[in-house]
């Protein structure tokens, strides 16, 4: 650097300037800290560890239950596989399926009945005893859960699960842990491990007989992959050892006094396993071979017909949990992405019993922070010294070293150091660097040569010539207008242009025309091109001859500008609707502007298939054309063309209620009440003509604010409510508002619509929903069991009598709801009353 050069071209500032950057980057974002998480995957599992040998798992697969039956399944069936275990003397068995609902067989019931009818003086007959008997017999076949708890007390070894939410409480517990929840657990006062809130535990009948209860909560990144373990968690002062540190106490003959936690460490017995801050352990995943995991998983169901023989697990720890979908939660690792409880809980155990962790050393912040700086003394002072190829080869070094130190240290002593972060720093600083000498010192001649005209378009000659058009077309537009070189590409794009239609990248093609005629507006019969290249980039062309399932397609002769369906002209998509695409449309003899719905059925069904599907596609016209109301979108006309079966219907100009629901966001009160009420009329009106919408969200409503219009949308997945158009046990919906009937797979009539308005009605007044949980099958389980959020904890403002209206609303049983539209409304008309002077109450008519 000379003393000419402007301080703003100082390579030592520029330097400053990026590491600062590529710091508050850090800082701010999870970009560096994701690349960092990666390379911890990529490193961690190269380490050559084995994993235990005496860990099996038994896998819950769809086999399985291809082969036993749909789930969940009766409790005897778990015992089989339990009093299996046990006779072949497995030391400790895992389950990682929860017990924490009864399992009520009728007949039990009825044999209860029955017990219960026979007059006592009858019952103490002599003669009477066979019969006695027999019913003793069957109530003791049939009562599953007693079933299941006599193999668990006989077997003296099963660990069952519980779950928590992660959450620090703000007060006292609803009730304290039964006794033997307590006996598992072990004091931290200090706090030491992470809270956790609202357990869900297996029934007593189970727990009481298990030999240990432990947590199976799992604590995932903000990327969604497990990497860490939380070996306890703290339950307001207890600390609750998880399902991997029980499995491995309970094969080491310890109970949870025989456990240790402290600040960095967790005892058990004499194993140290070394612990982050609260109380999380790395736990070594094993490098996966030939797609295989380190745990070979035997199907259930092959275990229990002893195609898979019980003695193999003889003396191991054996953990039993499902990977069959719609059953179980998966999880992604760094050993792969669909690891299910079971397998998780494997890895974990065998880390703890082998002692295989991977630990932060003490000194590792100190060596990030020391590469950190070492490589923004070397972009400030030493880069900028150094020829092109010095630097290129001294920083090329520098990052070799850098990963390879991260690489090294993982994969030789388990140890890991962050260094991602001073390698992105080191490519960064030396890519801008090299760049503001290329530009400003060394680019000159260079730069000329590679962006000549004569290369440029030579590189867009050899660029069409491979089909790579786009980069073809960016090299012609780099050639200056004008000379021997600037006239000879308009020849190229005109090459080009046609190129890009063949291709029906219509406006692309548009570009390159437009490009043509801002220079050389006379040239050939550009002008015609333009127009139709324009014409045919905003308008959809539909026609027959084609594959795509749907969407745009080119008529033959396609110079037509405005394509006709049916009786409605074509004027552009609009979007992907749910049964296929969009189109904006219009009635040319009325005027009339309309959205059509459209589905190629020939492309996506044939045979009986298409035959049902075309029924479907025509009865959800059938079934939203019956309804004719002011809040409900009306469907026009329905018809079959060009192979595309179409459904023709008002378009809206409103925009759908989601941006509506957000806390910050919210409409006003008045607003809100009006919008519900309306609905709930409109349901109303649609019930009574047997249809159940069974989706109200506010994805499917649509609001206007200057017309203060409302309409309620996508009729697609209603039904009929006869018995000849509906599969009872169907579950449609979205899960969040969902009724808990529909939730079971329950037949739903309109009161399940007004239980979904109600959380809708929820949500827009506080911008939450009632029921929130970290899973679907958390999500599910409140709402079919727990009690629904308060307004309370989100809006203060709101009167009483709406926590008593939403307690109603939010019934479990739908006879406990409000019956019809018209009384939701009407209960809805009065909350406005109550709540607000007279003047602002919402106008909701009845009518």
């Amino acid at each position: 650097m000379t003393s000419s050069t402007p301080i703003w071209r100082s390579n030592w500032l520029l330097a400053l300037l990026v590491t600062v950057g590529v710091f508050l980057l850090y800082k701010s974002t999870n970009g560096i800290e994701g690349l960092e998480r990666r390379f911890y995957d990529a490193t961690s599992t190269q380490i050559e560890r084995k994993a235990a040998s005496n860990i099996a798992v038994i896998a819950i697969d769809e086999a399985s239950i291809a082969n036993i039956g749909r789930w969940p399944w009766p409790r005897d069936v778990h015992a089989q596989l339990i009093d299996k275990l046990a006779a072949a003397k497995a030391k400790t068995i895992g389950y990682t399926v929860f017990f924490s609902e009864p399992q009520i067989d009728q007949g039990l019931v009825y044999v209860r009945k029955i017990k219960d009818t026979i007059p006592a003086d009858i019952s103490a007959l002599e003669e009477f005893a066979p019969v006695n008997q027999v019913l003793d017999e069957a109530e003791e076949k049939l009562n599953m859960d007693a079933l299941l708890a006599s193999s668990i007390a006989r077997a003296g070894n099963v660990v069952l699960p519980a779950a928590f939410e992660l959450k620090e409480p703000k007060g006292n517990p609803e009730s304290p842990l039964p006794d033997f929840a307590l006996a598992n657990t072990i004091d931290d006062a200090d706090h030491l491990s992470l809270p956790v809130i609202d357990p869900i535990l297996p029934l007593d009948i189970f727990g009481s007989k298990a030999a240990a209860v432990a947590h199976l909560v799992q604590v995932r990144d903000v990327d969604g992959v497990v990497r860490e373990d939380p070996l306890f968690v703290n339950y307001y002062g207890r600390a609750i050892p998880s399902m991997a540190l029980s499995l491995a106490a309970q094969s080491l003959n310890l109970k949870a006094q025989d456990l240790k936690l402290e600040e960095d460490q967790a005892t058990i017995g004499r194993l140290k396993i070394p612990l982050e801050e609260g109380a999380i352990m790395l736990p070594q995943f094993y490098k996966s071979s030939d797609g295989k995991y380190a745990f070979e998983t035997d199907s259930f169901f092959d275990v229990l017909n002893d195609k898979v023989p019980a003695s193999k697990y003889a003396g191991k720890i054996v953990i039993v949990g499902s990977t069959a979908k719609g059953v179980g939660t998966l999880f992604s690792t760094p050993a792969a992405k669909d690891f299910d409880a079971a397998q998780l809980a494997a890895y974990v155990t065998s880390s703890i019993l082998q002692e295989q962790t991977i630990t932060r050393p003490a000194w590792g912040s100190a060596a990030s922070l020391l590469a950190f700086l070492t490589v923004a003394a070397f972009l400030m002072f030493i880069l900028p010294r150094l020829s092109a190829g010095q630097a290129a080869l001294a920083s090329g070094v520098l990052l070799i070293v850098l990963l390879a130190s991260e690489f090294g240290l993982m994969v030789g002593s388990a140890k890991w150091v962050p260094l991602v972060l001073p390698a992105v720093l080191l490519v960064a600083g030396y890519l801008l660097l090299t760049t503001n000498r290329f530009l400003f010192t060394e680019a000159g001649k260079v730069k000329a040569d590679a962006e000549s005209a004569e290369t440029n378009r030579m590189m867009g000659l050899a660029l069409q010539g491979q089909g790579r058009l786009d980069e073809a077309l960016d090299r012609y537009l780099r050639v200056p207008v004008g000379g021997e070189h600037g006239s000879a590409v308009f020849d190229n794009l005109y090459s080009l242009a046609l190129d890009f239609e063949r291709k029906r990248q219509f406006n692309k093609a548009q570009d390159a025309y437009e490009y043509i005629a801002k220079h050389q507006p006379k040239f050939k019969d550009v002008a015609t091109k333009l127009k139709r290249a324009k014409n045919l980039s905003e308008t959809v062309i539909l026609g027959g001859g084609g594959n795509h399932a749907g969407g745009t397609m080119l008529l033959d002769g396609g110079d037509i500008e405005k394509p006709m369906l049916g009786r409605y002209q074509i004027e552009k998509e609009l979007g992907k609707g749910a049964m296929g695409v969009v189109y904006l449309g219009k009635d040319p003899k009325i005027g009339r502007v309309v959205a059509i719905k459209t589905m190629a059925l020939k492309d996506e069904f044939e045979g009986e298939a298409l035959d049902d599907a075309r029924a479907r596609f025509f009865r959800e016209a059938e079934t939203a054309g019956r309804l004719q109301h002011q809040n409900i979108v009306t469907i026009f006309d329905a018809g079959e063309e060009h192979d595309l079966a179409y459904i023709a219907m008002e378009y809206l100009k409103g925009k759908d209620l989601v941006d509506d629901t957000k806390a910050n966001a919210l409409l006003p009160l008045p607003t809100v009440l009006s919008i519900i009420g309306r609905v709930a009329l409109a349901l109303d009106y649609a019930h009574a003509q047997g249809v159940v919408h069974r989706d109200i969200k506010p994805a499917n409503i649509m609001y206007e604010p200057a017309s203060d219009s409302v309409k309620v949308t996508d009729f697609g997945i209603a039904r009929v409510t006869d018995s000849s158009k509906t599969k009872t046990g169907l579950v449609l919906g979205t899960p969040s508002f969902m009724s808990p009937e529909q939730i079971s797979g329950k037949p739903v009539d309109g009161r399940s619509d007004l239980y979904s308005l109600a959380v809708m009605f929820f949500q827009m007044l506080t911008g939450r929903l009632p029921f929130e949980g970290a899973t679907l099958t958390e999500l599910m389980y409140k709402i079919a069991n727990a009690d629904p959020n308060s307004l309370a904890l989100f809006r203060q403002d709101l009167p009483a009598n709406y926590e008593h209206f939403m307690a109603k609303a939010l019934a479990k049983k739908a006879n406990d709801r409000y019956q019809t539209g018209a009384e939701f409304a009407s209960a809805l008309a009065q909350l406005g009353h109550n709540g607000d002077d007279e003047a602002n109450a919402p106008d909701i008519s009845l009518v």
